[in-house]
């Protein structure tokens, strides 16, 4: 007998080459929506090819956890969609085959896909998140290309406004007008040229400018106070040349950032490394919340610190009468004048008492923090896997009841579900990051949500339940009607 039969190789070719083209599809319109947040970081860099395709490169494997589960659900949808609106899933059910026997080769497809998709991102998503951000870091620190526009002043050297009038073929600047603001407002140069070259050095760590027969302007007023202490009589200098060059720093290479930098952040960490992290940053803050309270409580609960606090108990009691003494009737023994020094003593140590515990709160804060964002990363390794799971078996039945294929309803209803899916998920990882629910909770709610959904969906579809018809729905309704009203 054959584990392989000819409906399986049937339906695994629909769904296969569905699946390859949505998910590709999804990695696209994803991978824009990611490039538009990061545009800044890109347009009038001056970034090489090679740059730019790593770039790509680390944010398509970025968006696969989001492309994966949306390209099972379409791809399921659409090719259940097309068998039902062919009437091929109806020959198959009259041949007696079950929904679950169609499922069942797709199904473990499926599976094999959801481990995929656990490994990718144990092994592959912390690699190449690691490595976008070091790259997103690296762009983001590089210097704009140097394009100074003609008409207009030119403001993205630092320090430094710059007016061209107009350029020649041959690369030179005609009518230069410069302020120099590096040294400060106060200290402002103003320099006029009749033509310029600009050029990059050696390094590319500066710009060299090189003017042409011109004027520069300089006030002296804040050089003139710090002389003389006077602003009277406020100098300033001129000076004429024919040749003046001006050296700005002004980084034009592209310096790449060591990936190590990130190698301790949750994104660069796989289940092994999040799992240490997260019970060594645990252990870290027990022990740090034992010895914080320990030292309150041995050292300043109570003035503790203070061993000498006896001193403000007038000196005519006895050690006996010190010990039994009413601390009312000591207070009222004392001066108006001792007793507004204790007051603001006491106000004062407590005010110390209270940022002591302040940051002591921040302390343990910082480490909460750390733990949570690796526990959510750790969870949401598996939430992927489960997710394909998932929408497979809400896009598959549902796909048998709409009895619609090719790329019009299955497309909006995809679209649909995945918008409440990634509402629903982002409202759990919200919740979880900001501490309100446990991290187990708010990452694992979409698949809480969705499961359910599923399985509704799966029993409807294997039962041919009509679940988009309104005249069931209608008649459904009377029943339940007519039910309460022979109750009453």
């Amino acid at each position: 007998m054959k584990v392989i039969k000819k409906i399986d190789i049937y339906l695994l070719k629909n769904f296969l080459g569905l699946f390859l083209a949505t998910f590709f599809i999804a990695i696209f319109i994803l991978l824009m929506q990611f490039m538009w947040l990061h545009v800044n970081d890109l347009v009038g860099k001056g970034i090489g090819l090679s740059v730019l395709s790593e770039f790509f490169l680390y944010a398509a494997a970025s968006v696969v956890p989001l492309a994966l589960p949306l390209a099972i659900l379409l791809s399921s949808l659409i090719s259940f969609g097309n068998l039902a609106e062919k009437v091929e899933l109806t020959a198959m059910k009259a041949a007696g085959i079950s929904l679950f026997r169609i499922l069942r080769p797709l199904a473990i497809t499926v599976a094999f896909l959801s481990v995929g998709a656990f490994f990718f991102s144990n092994n592959v998503l912390p690699k190449s998140q690691m490595k976008l951000w070091a790259l997103i870091f690296s762009l983001r620190q590089k210097s704009p290309e140097l394009q100074i526009p003609v008409g207009e002043f030119y403001d993205e050297i630092s320090g430094y406004h710059i007016y061209i009038h107009d350029k020649t073929p041959k690369g030179e600047l005609l009518n230069i007008m410069i302020y120099d603001y590096s040294a400060g407002f106060e200290d402002a140069k103003v320099m006029v040229a009749d033509t310029g070259r600009l050029a990059a050095s050696t390094d590319k760590r500066f710009l060299i400018l090189d003017l042409i027969n011109g004027e520069s302007f300089e006030n002296l007023e804040q050089k003139q106070q710090r002389a003389t202490g006077t602003t009277k009589n406020i100098p300033y200098r001129r000076e004429t040349f024919s040749h003046k060059r001006l050296v700005i720093d002004f980084a034009t290479d592209f310096s790449r950032y060591d990936d190590s930098i990130l190698e301790d952040q949750h994104v660069s960490k796989n289940v092994a490394q999040l799992t240490h992290s997260i019970d060594s940053m645990r252990d870290v803050s027990v022990e740090r919340c034992a010895e914080q309270s320990s030292k309150m409580l041995t050292e300043r609960y109570f003035n503790r610190e203070n061993t000498k606090y006896e001193q403000s108990i007038p000196e005519k009691l006895t050690k006996e009468e010190k010990s039994t003494h009413n601390l009312d009737s000591i207070w009222a023994s004392l001066s108006v004048l001792r007793q507004q020094q204790v007051l603001a003593s006491a106000q004062e140590k407590a005010r110390m008492y209270r940022d002591q515990i302040e940051y002591n709160a921040i302390m343990l804060e910082d480490a909460d923090r750390y733990i949570r964002k690796h526990e959510i990363e750790l969870y949401r390794k598996f939430t992927l896997a489960f997710a394909c799971l998932i929408f497979f078996f809400i896009g598959a039945p549902l796909g048998t009841i709409i009895r619609k294929g090719g790329l019009g309803a299955p497309v909006v209803i995809s679209v649909i579900l995945f918008i409440v899916y990634y509402i629903i998920d982002n409202t759990g990882y919200k919740m979880a990051r900001e501490a309100l629910w446990p991290c187990w909770a708010g990452m694992w709610l979409s698949s809480f949500i969705l499961l359910p959904t599923g399985i509704f969906l799966t029993y409807k579809a294997a039962t041919d339940s009509p679940l988009f018809n309104p005249e069931a729905w209608t008649t459904a309704f009377k029943r339940f009607f007519v039910r309460i009203r022979r109750k009453d």
